[in-house]
């Protein structure tokens, strides 16, 4: 201990100023001791700024890459685990779909359509006053076909006429309904727009 306050002592009553720096081996023991560290923290330095510092940059990304790859796997593993699992249920959904598709009426089978409609129409006790085919319409997967229909009768009857059509065995919605009062006739009238759907065969 008394070595090192020794080397206190004269290093703080050591000018730098004084010393010739192209004779440093001839400097006194502090200050040379002094410059030796001084040179070391600045060579530490430079060596982690340099070294060290990309390193841990590199670490740091290597990290995050194991962490992605290890939720990569994770997710694979799972899916992997109940593959089996998901083509059942591909299987179940394409039997569905087929299902759906059969509901579907097909250009031939629109004139059917039509009939079993206006059968529906004599059974609720309805007058038909007509049944119009309107415009196609194409989208991505379906054509949407409009069907305008025009009925005379009462008010329960128009009940039983559109329960009987939601209950066909062929897809069939219905929009757009007005209901009102001939005077003349002593009965009402409802206009209904139908739309069923025909599946669009991909080319």
């Amino acid at each position: 201990m008394a070595g090192i306050s020794e080397y206190a002592e004269q290093l703080k009553n050591l000018n730098l100023s004084d010393l010739d720096w192209e004779r440093i081996g001839v400097w006194p023991v502090p200050a040379r001791v002094f410059i030796c560290l001084l040179v070391s923290a600045a060579i530490i330095a430079g060596a982690y700024f340099l070294v060290v510092q990309d390193k841990n940059a590199e670490l740091a990304g290597a990290q995050r890459k194991e962490t992605d790859l290890k939720a990569s796997f994770e997710k694979k593993a799972y899916e992997a685990a109940n593959l089996e699992k998901y083509r059942q249920q591909m299987a179940e959904m394409e039997e569905s779909f087929e299902a759906l598709k059969k509901q579907l009426p097909k250009d031939t089978e629109v004139p059917g359509l039509l009939e079993d409609i206006d059968e529906k129409g004599i059974d609720s006790r309805l007058a038909i006053e007509s049944i119009t085919l309107k415009p196609e319409v194409a989208s991505e997967f379906y054509v949407e076909l409009p069907i305008e229909i025009k009925v005379a009768g009462g008010y329960h009857d128009f009940g039983a006429f559109v329960s009987g059509i939601a209950g066909m065995p062929r897809i069939v919605t219905l929009h757009d309904f007005n209901i009102k009062r001939d005077d003349k006739a002593g009965h009402l009238l409802m206009t209904i727009q139908a739309k069923t759907y025909r599946y669009k065969e991909r080319e």
